[in-house]
């Protein structure tokens, strides 16, 4: 199999009503390669997974996986340690990033790349508090574990298998076992990811993307800031302690 696309999903009745599941479904039917999209439900506590189910047994290629509560990360890993395609891609359930961005991708895995991420540039129509958490998010990242990329927490990521697996294999913040509380952003998960990455000395290309602003985006500032904070001094402090060791 060529794809494997990974979707988490918790309380996502605003975007399925908007018919986001549709606009994968139209896009994934006309390509020649091989596919599969698993739907990842995060125990939402509402009627998620009942409409992803029903999608999912009129569509083929579409399977829901039903998940115990992790918030995104852990989500995001249960589905890429499931998944079977060579390349395997996380993206949101909103499809701020649409999925035909994938194409700009596939070339960068040709060359070698291990790891190819998607960078939104300008995040058009993000609120001004969006903009400026992501100019000190960056700033912090850069100091504290040295990541080079300019836009680190776009959920937009593929991988080849391989690196995958080694990746999450490694994950100590961030896997699927943990256990979240309410809806869970985990902003360092993708930081997470990127550290390891580095650690293996895999080949990270970074791609521009389009991304627009969603307004079913479920964003607290100071506590998603907080937590973002926390994590990524989780992630240093695992390094330092040698958690990470190849």
């Amino acid at each position: 199999m060529k794809l494997s696309i990974i979707i988490p999903a918790y309380n996502e009745g605003k975007n399925l009503k908007k018919g986001v599941l549709e606009e994968v479904w139209g896009y994934l039917k006309n390509q020649n390669y091989s596919w599969e999209v698993l739907l990842v439900d995060d125990k939402s506590t509402d009627d998620t997974v009942e409409k992803l189910k029903n999608f999912a047994t009129k569509h083929g290629g579409f399977r829901v996986l039903a998940e115990p509560h992790r918030g995104k990360g852990g989500t995001v890993v249960a589905g890429v340690l499931a998944s079977s395609g060579e390349i395997v891609l996380f993206t949101d359930m909103d499809q701020a990033t649409p999925l035909p961005e994938i194409e700009k991708f596939f070339p960068k895995f040709e060359e070698g790349f291990d790891i190819v991420i998607g960078s939104r540039h300008g995040r058009k129509g993000a609120p001004l508090i969006r903009k400026l958490m992501a100019w000190g998010f960056s700033l912090l990242r850069t100091i504290v574990l040295r990541l080079p990329y300019k836009d680190t927490q776009c959920g937009f990521k593929a991988f080849k298998k391989e690196a995958a697996q080694k990746i999450f294999a490694k994950m100590k913040v961030y896997n699927d076992k943990v256990v979240a509380g309410g809806a869970a952003v985990t902003a360092g998960f993708d930081l997470e990811i990127l550290y390891i990455a580095r650690k293996l000395k895999l080949k990270v290309a970074e791609v521009p993307v389009n991304w627009v602003h969603k307004d079913t985006e479920r964003i607290n500032p100071i506590k998603d800031s907080y937590e973002g904070l926390v994590d990524l001094f989780k992630v240093r402090i695992n390094a330092l302690m040698g958690k990470y060791k190849i």
